[in-house]
């Protein structure tokens, strides 16, 4: 494949360093998120940078259906609103890119210690919803996040990786990690649910233009139910993009619910009920970012603040800018880890304290169709922003 053919949508400048880029992911043995991509594949909105730090936003884009949960009022009626709320995400973290900018685009790899801070403000009494998040780890990449609205009794914490391999002309990408929500129902008690990643298949590259589509299953387990998505997508021959079936079942009775569509447009339940079920076609709610009101507490670390030029440089065009303060940034991450090591001292997290073992997470795991296994998670301190607390 010549140059020009391996990069139609790729600037003319730009496809020398894409073309390399190829090659080097072909020839890549290891984990491919230690490679650095040319800038102009990398992400950049219009006032700001894109770090895998802000992709948690995108649990919340629908901060009613969020809020919605709580309000039901039966077992089915809960996991219903919980599988509601989640298909509902997953068009901004996987597709959003590629409508908004032509294709997929690189987040930037974010720096240990990163932090965002943001909120959906109440609207129509549905409260107040917070979000934090904190790059907990650098090697491997962990981006640990909660997300909570206090009036409605719901919290969402969670932590997520990547590890990302070469096959078959696609980048396939294994989402490690899992989320657990907490719902506090206005009748008492508490109720876990936990929730898992799928699995992303990254085409289109040899062209440059990515796209994302989802493989596998990803399950949502608790408060008395089951539920295993699987992603079907399209192959390279068949196939209708962005598809899935979702199958709710009851753990101590009979009586699935079935929930089919596109999840980055819409569904409905075609077993065990009828009707449109979720529908993404509706404006999105941006979070609002907080970075700037929190001055000192952030110490610096604010991803957006953290990687302005980066990006000032990518929506110019300038990617010789972009490249050289991106590497600036990349250097300086690199000495505080050798003075770390020298001083026999580590970062230490700021919201997030480790633990080798999630209990939520094998308790969970057994009930569905999934083999339990021993993974860790990242416990919030409780210790939120006055800025989110005011």
């Amino acid at each position: 494949m010549s140059e020009q053919q391996a990069g139609e949508a790729v600037p003319v400048a730009q496809r020398g360093s894409w073309t390399s880029f190829l090659k080097s992911i072909a020839s890549f043995s290891g984990d491919l998120s230690s490679l650095t991509a040319p800038p102009f594949i990398l992400s950049a909105r219009a006032n700001f940078p894109v770090s895998l730090t802000e992709f948690p936003a995108y649990w919340c884009e629908r901060p009613e259906l969020f809020a919605a949960i709580a309000d039901a009022t039966t077992e089915e009626a809960r996991a219903l609103a919980v599988l509601k709320w989640f298909m509902s995400t997953l068009k901004g973290q996987y597709t959003s890119r590629n409508e908004s900018m032509g294709s997929e685009k690189k987040p930037l790899n974010p720096a240990l210690g990163e932090l965002f801070y943001g909120v959906w403000p109440d609207k129509n009494g549905r409260g107040q919803t917070d979000l934090l998040v904190e790059q907990v780890s650098h090697h491997p990449p962990i981006t640990a996040y909660v997300i909570e609205n206090r009036s409605k009794g719901l919290k969402l914490v969670g932590h997520s990786a990547q590890k990302t391999s070469f096959s078959g002309g696609s980048i396939i990408v294994k989402q490690i990690g899992h989320a657990v929500l907490t719902v506090k129902p206005a009748a008492g008690g508490e109720v876990q649910y936990l929730v898992t990643l799928p699995r992303l298949r990254i085409d289109g590259l040899w062209y440059g233009s990515p796209y994302i589509e989802l493989s596998d299953h990803s399950y949502i387990v608790g408060g008395g139910y089951t539920c295993n998505i699987e992603y079907k997508g399209k192959g390279y021959f068949s196939g209708k993009a962005h598809t899935f079936k979702a199958t709710l079942s009851p753990v101590h009775s009979s009586g699935d619910i079935v929930v089919e569509g596109t999840w980055h447009q819409n569904s409905k339940i075609t077993h065990g009920g009828s009707g449109s079920f979720h529908d993404v076609s509706a404006p999105k709610e941006e979070v609002t970012a907080v970075g700037a009101e929190a001055g000192g507490e952030m110490g610096g670390m604010e991803t957006r603040k953290l990687w302005q030029f980066v990006s000032k440089g990518i929506r110019e065009g300038d990617f010789d800018s972009a490249s050289k303060e991106k590497t600036r940034i990349e250097n300086e991450m690199r000495q505080r880890r050798k003075d770390e090591a020298a001083s026999g001292t580590t970062w230490p997290m700021k919201h997030f304290k480790p633990l080798g073992s999630d209990p939520v997470y094998e308790k969970l795991a057994v009930l569905a169709d999934i083999t339990p296994e021993t993974e860790d998670t990242y416990v919030f301190q409780d210790n939120w922003p006055a800025t989110l607390r005011s």
